[in-house]
């Protein structure tokens, strides 16, 4: 028996080492086929081609060591999102220095390194398990600044990274969980689903130093040893924390971030988890969804469960949570069920100390907003706590001194058994999702060449060039139509010609707007659609590919509060934009005519305040507007806000907020953060400033731009329209009294606002607006934040 597994040995070994080489120079290449790989002069880590579906590959970092029980332990992945071809896909390191990964023949670049050198250079794989792309001492480029899921031991974890889960044991691509630096420097976990995002750890539990904030220096790392620390003060000790072994930090699929060591028990070594941020899993936002409780036993592990009245969404993904399987809201038809023990983490209405159950309940039954509440007993204060809901997300059973109460049409309540309840059988312990699978046409060139290979020798060599010749002539033509059908055939976006918008547009005749860098006429198009096109001014400095790049990702973009992007036209320099026409024109125009109510108003904040939150927090890439002032809120037929004029806007990935550098300031003079000023960092934060100016300017009808307004020099003071309302708000605090004069708000409410107002609410809306004009950048909320405050406003009359 030792013979042939010797023999096999040795084959093994032989084929690892002809197919493995130490460094990639310029030039070379290696191939998915031929199994070409990188391994680290230690012999510690591979770099290679993964398979991660049916003729689906990645290009990865992994331990070479492969765990019999638990096969590749990858710790890096370059295409995670968008795997390639088991044919003919190749990395490649061209002669400028460019490291790119092509599939199909190259006719797709899926990934590419965007980096250029005119010496040598090479790329190898170090014994860290950082794939280096180096010019002698230089390093351009190096896979420890781009990590997926996973660290390594002293690999630098900074505020311009981030780490994110897989969607499942099955599927590498990005999953719903990330571990990032926030903008005061604090290491959290984030979870952003399908329909919810929040933050979830660390929580308020832990002690205030663990919040210190140091802007300048965010950073993270796990060392040898096991320690695992951040400079916000986090420090994280594993349990066999002094014992040099292989360990790495991961963010895994179940949303929780785990410390691992590589240990050997019983001559078999697995990867254990010595240190987690998460105690219990279902504390772990996201695990169940909406609408959904999660527990947990030894014996069957987490499980989750929809809420009586309630179904299960998405029966392969426990993330979109369960929905309603009842209607409408009628206090006189509703009553409640009680959960025992558990807790459900959402929007809280409101929270009261002592408050009896049946106040509380009368109150979560007049309003239509709320879905249950908790109801709890302080042992130090002796009084009964009500907690309103206007949201059940993140709900868990662990045995707390307190109830939830869920409220439900009466028609539902008897149906109701709690032992049922605490015997569900559907568990989460995995969530159900499908492998990434990714199609390829299949070439002609195939066939013939099987059929060639059929006939041998009967078709000679001249006829084998001619195929080869017609090939690619057809191949050429076929990617090109596919390329220019790509829009059209995905979405409603795609690109016109420049004829095409010069009919529609009636040879450009009709002008609906005008602004420094564009403007704005009003055309037809073919399908009878009204549109505005957007003719742009000064595009020499832009490619046609990088405005296609930048302009097809705005129009992915999509939310009920942002203007819907049609198209667009590039021809030579000519740059044009095609949007949807908005009926009632711009938030400028509406205030100037003094046309809008109350209640429309409060609708335009809400709904611009949502489509800023959308850009900023939702959708795939992050995006500044920078632009926000009345000119770019347009009003639709039902007067709906929807943002518009991303000429100004700046495109940036998530994870790359620090890193966001303007050549020059943008924006309107009266709505611009002090930022722009102070050359500060550009964050979100600069459109929440901007927004909270337009809330004043829609109820004050004052322009931040007036008469009032300061010169040049003294511009980093704030506007005369933020300082009249803040200094007016001031000076009607009566003082020892702690009440207020309750005329303020009248006196810088706008003359031409029609209809009755809440007093209250008009108050809260102002400090909101005044909260998000603050001067300083980290007073100022998140347009999330903005968006939670002013759902929870009445609009009720005096």
């Amino acid at each position: 028996m030792a013979a042939p597994f010797l023999v096999l040995t040795i084959f093994f070994f032989l084929f690892y080492l002809f197919f493995s080489v130490h460094a990639l120079t310029g030039g070379s290449s290696l191939s998915v086929e031929n199994g070409d790989i990188l391994v680290s002069s230690n012999g510690l880590f591979t770099a290679g081609f993964h398979q991660v579906g049916d003729n689906a590959y990645c290009f990865a970092v992994w331990f070479t060591d492969q765990l019999t029980t638990e096969g590749r332990t990858v710790v890096w992945m370059a295409n995670r999102d968008a795997p390639v071809n088991g044919k003919n896909s190749k990395l490649s390191l061209f002669k400028d220095g460019n490291l790119v990964l092509t599939d199909a023949d190259d006719r797709y670049i899926i990934w590419s390194t965007h980096t250029k050198s005119s010496s040598l250079f090479e790329l190898q794989l170090y014994d860290t398990g950082n794939l280096v792309l180096s010019e002698g001492e230089h390093i351009l480029w190096q896979s420890f600044d781009h990590p997926t899921d996973t660290l390594l031991p002293f690999q630098n974890f900074n505020g311009n990274t981030k780490l994110v889960s897989s969607r499942s044991s099955t599927n590498y691509s990005s999953g719903y969980y990330k571990l990032f630096f926030d903008i005061d420097g604090i290491l959290r976990l984030q979870y952003e689903g399908p329909v919810s995002t929040t933050t979830f750890w660390p929580n308020s539990e832990f002690s205030g130093w663990l919040f210190q904030s140091y802007i300048n220096g965010q950073t993270a790392m796990l060392f040898p040893d096991g320690l695992f620390k951040s400079s916000n003060g986090f420090i994280a000790f594993t349990a066999d924390s002094g014992i040099v072994l292989q360990r790495m930090v991961r963010i895994d699929i179940d949303g929780n971030l785990r410390v691992y060591s590589l240990i050997e028990h019983l001559r078999r070594r697995k990867w254990i988890a010595q240190w987690q941020a998460i105690s219990h899993s279902c504390k772990v936002h996201g695990i169940c969804g909406p609408n959904s409780l999660c527990s947990y036993s030894l014996d069957s592990g987490r499980r989750c469960t929809c809420l009586h009245g309630y179904k299960m969404v998405n029966s392969k993904d426990w993330s979109y949570g369960c929905a309603p399987e009842f209607e409408g809201c009628r206090p006189e038809d509703d009553g409640f069920i009680e959960l025992q023990q558990v807790e459900f983490h959402g929007n809280n209405i409101w929270t009261s100390l002592n408050y009896t159950i049946d106040a509380c309940k009368k109150d979560c039954l007049n309003d239509c907003t709320c879905k249950g509440f908790q109801y709890s007993f302080d042992v130090h204060k002796g009084t009964y706590h009500c907690c309103l809901k206007a949201s059940l997300h993140n709900g868990y059973q662990m045995g707390f001194n307190y109830s939830m109460y869920v409220k439900l049409p009466k028609t539902l309540l008897s149906s109701f058994h709690p032992e049922t309840f605490k015997k569900s059988n559907l568990s989460c312990t995995g969530q159900i999702v499908t492998p990434m699978l990714r199609s390829y046409p299949k070439k002609h060139v195939n066939k013939l060449l099987n059929l060639m290979t059929l006939l041998g020798c009967v078709i000679g060599f001249i006829e084998i060039i001619g195929i080869v010749f017609f090939w690619y002539k057809s191949s050429k033509h076929w990617i090109t139509t596919t390329e220019q059908s790509y829009f059209p055939a995905t979405t409603v976006f795609r690109k016109f010609t420049y004829s095409e918008l010069k009919k529609a547009s009636r040879n450009f005749s009709e002008e609906i707007g005008r602004g420094g860098a564009s403007v704005v006429y009003k055309g037809i198009l073919t399908d009878n659609r009204v549109a505005a096109i957007k003719k742009l001014k000064n595009t020499n400095h832009q490619g046609e590919d990088e405005f296609q790049a930048e302009i097809s990702i705005i129009g992915r973009l999509n939310h009920m509060n942002l203007i819907e992007t049609w198209g667009y036209c590039a021809k030579g320099k000519k740059r044009l934009i095609v949007y949807e026409y908005m009926e009632n024109g711009s938030l400028a125009g509406n205030l100037h005519l003094g046309k809008l109510d109350w209640e429309t108003r409060f609708n335009i904040a809400k709904g611009t305040a949502k489509g800023l939150a959308y850009l900023h927090e939702e959708c795939l890439e992050w995006v500044l507007h920078c632009d926000v002032k009345p000119h770019n809120i347009l009003l639709d037929s039902d007067y709906n806000p929807k943002l518009a004029d991303f000429g100004l806007s700046k495109l940036f990935d998530r994870d790359r907020i620090k890193n966001s550098n303007f050549s020059t300031v943008r924006g309107t003079r009266g709505y611009m953060a002090p930022e722009w000023v102070f050359n500060l960092p550009i964050t979100s934060k600069v459109d929440v400033f901007s927004y909270g100016v337009v809330i004043l300017e829609m109820i004050t009808g004052r322009s931040p731009a007036g008469k009032q307004q300061r010169s040049d020099e003294n511009e980093d003071r704030e506007s005369a329209l933020i300082e009249w309302v803040r200094d007016l708000y001031r000076s009607k605090e009566v003082s020892g009294s702690g009440s207020r004069v309750e005329s303020w708000v009248e006196e810088i409410v706008d003359p031409s606002v029609s209809g009755t107002y809440d007093r209250s609410t008009m108050e809260n809306l102002v400090l909101i607006a005044l909260q998000c004009a603050d001067q300083d950048m980290k007073v100022r909320p998140s347009m999330k934040q903005v968006v939670n405050m002013l759902l929870h406003q009445k609009m009720t009359d005096n």
